[in-house]
């Protein structure tokens, strides 16, 4: 029982942890981001199982921090009200071709960065842009001005 409870306490850590990071940052990893990760899971199984390296040990860990995040994913599914909590909101990053510097601030992300993401959408400039939406899984949509024809 004393690993389900570790393993329980890591899943919220992380969870916590996770959400702070932000997912601008989470959805771009870098060769050393990615090592750090899997230096991170040997340290958290460390922490988790302690010296326990029983096949029951680990099975317990992972069958927790499993049924958790099931469980995480269906409370934002069932109750709505989670969603901002768990999922977190979509951020207007820019509204009509002008960006919101506190949004971009706030999510540490610089004009130069949405710029990039927006070349890579084939949008030649900021002022083409009606809205850029930093969606929760760390993507930025665009949605391009409408040109009145004439």
């Amino acid at each position: 029982m004393d690993i389900v409870i570790r393993a329980a306490v890591i899943f919220f850590f992380i969870f916590a942890l996770t959400r702070m990071v932000g997912r601008r940052e989470l959805s771009s990893l870098e060769p050393f981001d990615l090592i750090m990760l899997v230096v991170i899971g040997d340290l958290v199984q460390q922490g988790v199982t302690q010296s326990d390296n029983s096949v029951t040990g680990a099975f317990l860990a992972v069958a927790t921090i499993g049924l958790l995040t099931v469980a995480v994913s269906y409370a934002s599914f069932k109750w709505r009200r989670l969603r901002p909590i768990l999922a977190g909101d979509p951020i207007v990053l820019i509204e009509d071709g002008e960006t919101i510097s506190r949004n971009l601030r706030r999510q540490r992300l610089t004009v130069e960065e949405v710029e990039a993401e927006a070349r890579l959408m084939e949008i030649g400039s900021l002022s083409q842009v009606r809205w850029a939406i930093l969606e929760t899984d760390g993507r930025i949509s665009f949605v391009k001005k409408v040109e009145d024809e004439d």
